[in-house]
């Protein structure tokens, strides 16, 4: 009997050591990542039969007698969303205010800027109004860059103050698809319903660029000069001035010019603002002495870069009136121009004047948006509409997604087939 228990206290000591041991061993795992999650436990359990199932059910239960019917169907593809600028100058608070309004969809993001030249009552008043808003305090999708800018339209300082919006929302959110950088003068020709239903099946590495490698008259009057923008050390706003010496055209790249407005892919932006290629920041440099430097860096960067040049649209989705051949600035839109607007199929517009009858008839014909609120979509709720957020992932397009249809269609075959694309 004695030896008995002796020979059981021999064993005592390595049961509880190698006890010990497959302790640490499975805690081990677990902290190293090899069990990550309890759904991998599950898949372990799943192997076996399943008569040992922790869920298996017995016949004779209630929930084995309810028939769940066929499967849903797969979902399709997930609605994009865009990342918008909006951005001001003095004067500009009221026309930012309003195109807000008029592109908000609590799905998107948002930043809006009024620059270093806009008086700080206009700032400040802007500031106040997105925190005290009950939709944008709720839904947190909409930034105002509180440390204004300076902007100077033909400088470097426009592109600088983009890049900066780019990297904002790089910042903030991984969740869009495609930036778009607007001007409190442009304004939405279709509802964000008919502009996300239009992108909905679009590969989402599109960049729509209008660009162009003839440059004409803007070789002499562009390229070769030399021009300083004092926008990027002085505080207060002023125009910018030549210096004496010209340059040739370079040779390291091909230049491309265009318009200062774009939708970019979230891949390309990322390029930009990372740029893990040096071009970006070569070209960023470069263009700090070009005359209406927006005009053709995204061009230039984009056609540069093979991956990239391949995904390019020539059109920037906009409307613009210009002379032929065309100045500096566009003509401002009047009712005369609505009928053109639409045959245009864009999804914006610009240039309009402050609260221009024009608007009004865009907001009742176009949006049916009311005075002072958002742009109806699915989204909205509550009583006045579109005072509380309903369901932000449904949408309902109208008229306008046909028409941003056919123009993208139209464009992306010209695309497709290699024609009118970084040429």
């Amino acid at each position: 009997m004695v030896s008995m228990l002796n020979m059981e206290k021999k064993w005592v000591f390595p049961l509880v050591i190698t006890s010990l041991i497959c302790t640490i061993l499975v805690v081990t795992c677990f902290n190293m990542g090899l069990v990550s999650s309890v759904h991998k436990i599950n898949s372990i359990f799943s192997i076996f039969p399943a008569h040992i199932s922790m869920n298996q059910r017995k016949p004779g239960y209630a929930e084995s007698k309810i028939d769940t019917g066929p499967l849903p169907p797969p979902s399709g593809p997930a609605l994009p969303r865009f990342a918008y600028l909006v951005s001001g100058s003095k004067g500009d608070l009221e026309k930012l205010w309003r195109t807000l309004h008029a592109l908000y969809h609590p799905r998107n993001q948002y930043v809006v800027h009024l620059d270093l030249e806009a008086p700080a009552v206009e700032r400040v008043t802007l500031a106040s109004r997105i925190a005290n808003h009950t939709v944008f305090s709720k839904v947190g999708n909409v930034y105002m860059i509180t440390k204004a800018n300076m902007v100077t339209y033909r400088g470097p300082t426009m592109v600088a103050n983009t890049l900066h919006a780019c990297a904002i929302h790089l910042n903030r959110s991984k969740n869009w698809d495609w930036f778009i950088n607007l001007s409190a003068s442009d304004y939405p020709l279709v509802t964000q319903d008919d502009l996300i239903d239009a992108f909905s099946d679009l590969n989402q590495n599109l960049n729509f660029i209008e660009h162009t490698s003839q440059l004409g008259w803007k070789a002499d009057k562009r390229a070769m000069p030399l021009i300083i923008d004092p926008g990027l050390y002085m505080s207060t706003k002023s125009d910018i001035f030549w210096t004496s010496q010209r340059r040739a055209l370079p040779t390291a790249f091909k230049l491309f010019t265009g318009s200062a407005w774009t939708v970019l892919s979230h891949s390309f932006v990322e390029f930009c603002v990372w740029g893990w290629d040096n071009l970006p920041r070569t070209l960023l440099m470069y263009y700090t002495n070009f005359l209406s430097s927006p005009e053709g860096y995204f061009q230039t960067v984009v056609c540069n870069v093979p991956e990239f040049a391949k995904t390019v649209v020539n059109h920037d989705l906009h409307y613009i009136s210009w002379d032929t051949p065309p100045k500096q600035h566009p003509h401002i839109l009047t009712l005369n121009d609505m009928d053109k607007m639409i045959r245009s199929n864009a999804a914006f517009a610009r240039k309009f004047s402050q609260d221009d009858p024009v608007l009004d008839k865009i907001d009742k014909d176009l949006l049916g948006r009311e005075k002072g609120s958002f742009t109806p979509g699915a989204w909205c709720s509550g009583n006045p509409k579109c005072l509380k957020v309903g369901d932000m992932n449904k949408i309902k397009p109208g008229p306008g997604a046909q028409r941003v249809r056919q123009l993208i269609a139209k464009l992306s075959t010209k695309a497709i087939l290699g024609r009118d694309q970084c040429k």
